[in-house]
């Protein structure tokens, strides 16, 4: 095999997917980004656009992101490539803050115990109260280990350029949803699976212990 490509990965497709992300059509990015609609819609089209660092700056700047996220560099890569802070301030998050950051949805990390030891699933979430839920296939390792006595979710966030981040934690028992009334009440969360398929089987997870911590820079 070659060696590993570190860079930009599909420019077009990663501008029209943070468009879409901010619900922004083309015309309005473009206005933003203070170029014509025309040259926007080639930047997402022409797999051999080659746009100039000020204009990756300004198209950034106008769909809320950076120009390094935009062009794709380091995703096959793990997070933490940058340089931690000298002095980092850990600390302990309360429940209630871990449960601002876990927030309405996002994707977390389904925690079990399978043959071969810990396993972490990436899955895309939602919030019930303080319950979460996702969903996946009946078949699935997932689902099988899902009634375990205890699993968890794990969430987390890392900012690469202040060199902070956070991880939560919410551990308890889960189910599978069949109940008719359980099953409505999940069913109109609007809960997307990470991987694509029907994924019908919804699990919900009654967490009885929420922790996490918290990295802060200390800029010493």
């Amino acid at each position: 095999m070659g060696a590993t490509r570190h860079g930009g990965t599909d420019l077009g497709r990663r501008i029209r997917e943070h468009r879409q992300h901010a619900g922004l059509s083309p015309e309005e990015v473009a206005g933003r980004a203070g170029m014509a609609v025309t040259y926007l819609t080639y930047l997402e089209g022409d797999p051999d656009a080659t746009p100039t660092p000020a204009t990756m700056a300004r198209l950034a700047a106008a769909l809320g992101t950076s120009s390094r996220e935009l062009a794709g560099a380091g995703l096959d890569l793990p997070p933490g490539q940058t340089r931690p802070d000298t002095r980092p301030a850990l600390e302990t998050l309360s429940p209630a803050e871990c449960r601002a950051y876990l927030g309405g949805q996002g994707i977390g990390r389904f925690v079990f115990v399978d043959t071969r030891g810990p396993v972490a699933v990436p899955v895309n979430y939602k919030m019930l109260g303080d319950d979460i839920v996702f969903r996946t296939h009946a078949w699935t390792t997932i689902a099988t280990r899902a009634e375990q006595r205890r699993v968890s979710i794990e969430v987390d966030h890392i900012d690469e350029v202040l060199g902070e981040g956070w991880s939560v934690l919410a551990s308890g028992r889960a189910h599978r949803v069949t109940a008719a009334a359980e099953l409505e009440q999940v069913k109109a969360l609007g809960v997307r699976p990470w991987a694509a398929g029907e994924r019908d089987t919804y699990i919900r997870l009654v967490p009885t212990d929420v922790t996490g911590r918290r990295l802060r820079s200390t800029g010493l």
